[in-house]
């Protein structure tokens, strides 16, 4: 694949496309957004404190951009490019993951609290908690109308229905410390950076692990791909990777060496979106 990329300003992070074709990324460190519009053009958007650190980004349930800030804030890009924020009900609990739900709100995670939240486009807001020590991550919506979530530190995958009732799945694999997670083409996939793995939980639980060729590259984030496989960023391997439908490693991208690759994204061509935290948007096409 042809890959270009896009200085964006250092410790990219969070990726996610807009619903008018722009790419927006977190520049974690700086208290900033980028963009790369259609054109290719890069615009950064200072947020309203410099100690926000925003993270992870999802196209919400209206079609804008929301992002969840390290202050305790989710944040919402306007489509006139004003950046509004809301204070979740557990500031202190680091929000981060986040998705659009099938209930038409925002999800989203609290690592530190060890709850998942909701909000709703009117407003209101609502926490579950989770068993301690839980450290949940990313979130996504799963073909089954559930939320899918990781949680890291209980080597496992959650699942929470929009009516609150939760279950855990255990990973067979111990010290996983599964971060990453992302639902496509009717498979939910996830990636596992402390034992060097991409795994793929079906509706009923089931639990697939599939063993990358190098065990310390460090998988970070996935992107499930509309055909049932997935790609994911190899944040110690400079690298992103896609898996086919079964599992086998069908094609490796390499970054220069530090690139840090983290948050990835499809695009509706096919093209994938990598966050490169040295300071780049990498587009990767046919």
């Amino acid at each position: 694949m042809l890959v270009t990329e896009y200085d964006v300003g250092p410790g990219a992070y969070g990726v996610a496309l807009a619903a008018d074709g722009a790419v927006w990324t977190s520049l974690t460190g700086r208290g900033e957004l980028a963009r790369v519009g259609p054109d290719g053009q890069v615009s950064r958007i200072r947020l309203d404190n410099g100690q926000s650190r925003p993270m992870v980004l999802a196209r919400g349930p209206d079609d804008v951009i929301w992002f969840s800030r390290g202050d305790g804030r989710i944040g919402r890009t306007d489509p006139d490019g004003t950046v509004s924020s809301v204070p979740v009900l557990t500031p202190a609990g680091s929000p981060y993951g986040l998705c659009a739900g099938p209930d038409r709100t925002l999800w989203y995670t609290l690592m530190t609290a060890d709850r998942i939240g909701r909000i709703s486009l009117d407003g209101g807001s609502e926490e579950f908690s989770l068993p301690a020590g839980s450290m949940p991550a990313l979130i996504t919506a799963g073909p089954d109308g559930a939320l899918w979530c990781t949680l890291n530190q209980a080597g496992a995958i959650g699942r929470i229905t929009p009516a609150g009732e939760i279950a855990a799945y255990p990973l067979p694999t111990a010290g996983a410390a599964p971060v990453g997670i992302h639902a496509a083409g009717g498979a939910v996939w996830f990636a596992e950076i402390g034992a060097g793995q991409i795994g793929r939980i079906s509706p009923d639980g089931r639990i697939e692990e599939f063993p990358l060729p190098d065990r310390s590259c460090r998988p970070h984030a996935v992107a499930a791909t509309p055909d049932g496989g997935c790609w994911a960023t190899l944040w110690a391997a400079s690298s992103a990777v896609r898996l086919d439908r079964d599992g086998g490693l069908a094609e490796e991208i390499s970054f220069p060496p530090g690139s840090e690759p983290h948050g990835i994204a499809l695009g509706p061509d096919g093209s994938v979106w990598v966050a490169l935290e040295t300071g780049s948007l990498a587009h990767l096409t046919p």
